[in-house]
């Protein structure tokens, strides 16, 4: 089954580029495995996948261990500043950077251990209440700040747009990330890039690919419904 739906997803991420005139090749597909068993990522791992995003610290520690060590780990989930110890070393990507507060923790930490550690900035670019994530009008600044930090890296922006029936509700949020990470890239700051947009799920991934995500998150789409039992 999830070689099945890894070749649907890919079909639709192949379509949505060329939709958009862009190559099939500027869009990583992450595999999201949160409260998935190990045996199901080594399916996806299997069939040629490498990117896998989690949600929850503990889960990723207890993952990684058991699963090949040429996966790219994602952190994808809201992290605290007391879990970021445990991750530093050994995640490719934090994707939900929201504060300096928590990014100057990174850097502390990613000092200890000798690695420079590349981050997203989250932004809340729906202004949903119950999602983490800085503002559109504070992310310039936020990250003009992280940028003097020497052992984090910005290597783009990430959003997490509203769950909605109809993913064309959710184009306008993807664009406004799109022109926002323009923007900042226009305004050349050391140590900092724009290279990737983080955006789209199961439900609106192909939106987001059009509107210019170069990763997008599936969970659902791959490994079937969450179980959090």
């Amino acid at each position: 089954m999830i070689r099945e739906n890894l070749k649907i997803v890919q079909e639709n991420i192949q379509s949505s580029c060329e939709a958009a005139g862009r190559l099939g090749d500027e869009v990583t597909l992450i595999c999201v495995s949160k409260t998935k068993p190990a045996a199901m990522l080594k399916e996806a791992y299997d069939a040629g996948y490498r990117d896998f995003g989690e949600n929850k610290v503990q889960e990723l520690m207890d993952k990684i261990p058991v699963l090949p060590d040429d996966i790219r780990w994602h952190m994808i989930g809201h992290l605290q500043t007391n879990k970021v110890k445990y991750i530093v070393d050994k995640v490719y990507l934090i994707h939900s950077v929201d504060s300096l507060r928590l990014a100057q923790e990174i850097n502390k930490e990613a000092l200890k251990k000798n690695v420079t550690v590349k981050i997203l900035v989250e932004v809340n670019v729906a202004q949903e209440a119950s999602k983490f994530g800085t503002t559109l009008t504070e992310t310039t600044e936020l990250i003009a700040e992280i940028a003097k930090l020497p052992a984090v890296k910005v290597m783009g922006l990430m959003t997490i747009a509203p769950f909605v029936e109809h993913p064309e509700d959710n184009r306008q949020y993807f664009r406004k990330l799109k022109q926002l990470s323009v923007d900042i890239k226009e305004k050349n700051i050391d140590n900092v890039n724009m290279d990737i947009l983080s955006m789209g799920m199961t439900g609106d991934y192909m939106v987001a690919i059009e509107e210019g995500a170069t990763y997008v998150r599936v969970g659902t789409g791959i490994f079937g419904d969450r179980n959090y039992q």
